[in-house]
């Protein structure tokens, strides 16, 4: 029960890891919620499937499972995430030549298609699905003890040893997976259209910032005017004052 528990609690930080990368990308390249969900979801169901796969093989491993558990999780951040790479990118070719672009990673189409991400979905199984062949295979070998040995020799504690084991080297394995996955996954714009989408952000800048410096010239402008208006008002009521004081004058004057 508390491996299961360990495994939801790691499960959640990653993905918790996940939204705050997605506020980190630039505000021109963000990705809508709904291609963010469909990039992050394919993660998801690959840890299901390597989690389900790790409590069967688990039981068939003769040694200790703490060297199990360690050298798994080292296994997948380097040769793992290296087949990863390579699988999309094969994926990604054969979508460019074959133009099946259901296979495209990070493509979902317009409006976003489900099959496009059931088809992703699917090959990134099956690439999680080598992976952990691969790394089974390789764990069979026997100087892993001596490398599990060498990692935890400065640890004297077991209890601290078994929370380094079975908490924080899969802490941060498991954001570092899903992180750098997450890049494979979603769609990388070219670089030209990177530059227009800056250029054009900053164009929209400019234009708020032009706009504002007009409303605000356009502002004082009514107000000078207003002023103007005032003071000529002033200025004619003065004048027609004087006017009635000089024709005062001269009819005292005549008389």
């Amino acid at each position: 029960m508390f491996g299961w528990f360990l495994q939801v609690l790691l499960a959640c930080l990653a993905f918790t890891c996940l939204i705050a990368k997605r506020f980190c990308e630039p505000r021109f390249e963000r990705r809508p919620w709904i291609i963010w969900f469909y990039d992050t979801s394919k993660q998801g169901m690959g840890a299901l499937v390597i989690h389900l796969a790790n409590v069967y093989l688990a039981g068939q491993f003769q040694g200790d499972p703490c060297t199990w558990y360690i050298i798994n999780f080292l296994l997948d951040s380097s040769i793992g995430l290296l087949i990863i790479y390579i699988g999309i990118r094969i994926s990604q070719y054969l979508a460019r030549a074959k133009r099946w672009e259901s296979i495209n990673f990070g493509e979902y189409g317009k409006p976003p298609s489900v099959n496009a991400w059931l088809s992703q979905c699917c090959v990134y199984v099956g690439l999680m699905i080598i992976v952990k062949i691969s790394i089974t295979l390789l764990i069979q070998l026997d100087f892993w003890d001596k490398v599990r040995m060498f990692i935890l020799s400065p640890i004297s504690n077991p209890k601290v040893e078994l929370a380094v084991v079975m908490l924080v080297i899969p802490f941060f394995v498991n954001i570092l997976m899903f992180w750098v996955t997450d890049n494979f996954l979603m769609r990388h714009s070219s670089r030209r259209g990177r530059n227009a989408l800056a250029e054009h952000s900053l164009l929209q800048r400019v234009k708020v910032v032009k706009y504002r410096s007009i409303r605000k010239t356009k502002e004082v402008d009514s107000e000078s005017e207003d002023l103007l208006s005032a003071d000529e008002e002033l200025l004619s009521n003065h004048d027609k004052n004087l006017i009635q004081q000089r024709t005062s004058l001269n009819a005292i004057l005549n008389t």
